[in-house]
């Protein structure tokens, strides 16, 4: 009797210790990867919770990409406040003036046999002379100069009772000549100081435009290798910096060029804030 009990007893003990085994091993894996599983939401919310992790520890947590579709993809799910509504109202007011001064939608065209290439903000005018390669290379973030005199009007009070300026950018440039038998092209860096963009009338016509720095640079280098020699023109003789003006001069880089390149700037200038104020408006009316 006693016998019948223990083996009992023992038998029970294997089961139950065999049934809690199998049941543990389903859980890691089928109830962890299944999408309808309550066990994913913890993750997915701890997602949004780690800045306040993050802040406490000091730690920022890198952004990831996730293999399969995501639970909160579908829509736009993001917090709607009243200032958002403030906000994407005041941007469509906004795009609706800037349309209004927009010249025209496509960009004015540069004579002298130039061609132009776009990426985003930055571009590049290409000619090409007896054999020579010019390229202009600009970027027209950051070339709206500031109003200082509007600035100090707004500080004191004052309002003035002209029209407001017309925003004009200019950027700058840099010019890289290259030659068929030449291993390096000569670059040039270039700017509009802000005292001579514009003349009054009866003024001496001058440069609109200064060259700042000269160098050798490999042919279709991205960047400016600085242990290349680089010829600043702050204290050059100006004998040689006529030479080097001339020499832009003859290849189509002169005063036409450059008043046609802010026409051409002011206007990408332009385009790209009107895109961007479009893309902010989607984004705050989360469209």
């Amino acid at each position: 009797m006693l016998k019948t009990l223990s083996r009992a007893v023992s038998s029970a003990v294997r089961i139950s210790t065999t049934s809690s085994t199998r049941v543990l091993h389903p859980l890691r894996t089928s109830a962890l990867c299944s999408p309808n599983s309550g066990t994913v939401r913890p993750f997915t919310r701890s997602l949004w919770m780690m800045s306040d992790a993050g802040a406490s520890s000091g730690y920022r947590p890198k952004l990831f990409r996730s293999k399969g579709p995501s639970p909160v993809s579908r829509g736009c799910v993001s917090l709607h406040t009243e200032g958002d509504k403030a906000f994407g109202d005041f941007l469509s007011d906004e795009m609706k003036e800037e349309k209004k001064l927009q010249k025209s939608k496509t960009l004015p065209q540069m004579s002298g046999g130039w061609a132009l290439e776009q990426n985003g903000t930055e571009a590049k005018l290409i000619r090409t002379l007896s054999g020579e390669k010019v390229t202009v290379t600009f970027n027209v973030n950051n070339s709206v100069p500031p109003n200082f005199e509007e600035e100090a009007e707004q500080a004191q009070g004052q309002k003035s009772t002209e029209s407001e300026p017309d925003i004009v950018s200019t950027p700058n440039f840099v010019v890289e000549v290259t030659k068929p038998a030449a291993k390096h092209s000569l670059v040039f860096d270039c700017h509009y100081p802000e005292d001579e963009v514009s003349h009054g009338e009866g003024e001496e016509e001058s440069d609109i435009f200064s060259i700042r720095e000269v160098s050798f640079q490999p042919e279709g280098d991205g960047e400016w290798k600085e242990t290349a020699y680089t010829l600043n023109t702050d204290s050059l003789d100006w004998a040689l910096y006529d030479h080097l003006m001339d020499f832009l001069a003859d290849r189509g880089v002169d005063n036409t060029f450059a008043d046609e390149l802010i026409e051409l700037s002011t206007a990408m200038e332009h385009h790209e804030y009107i895109k961007f104020l479009e893309d902010l408006s989607g984004f705050v009316k989360c469209n």
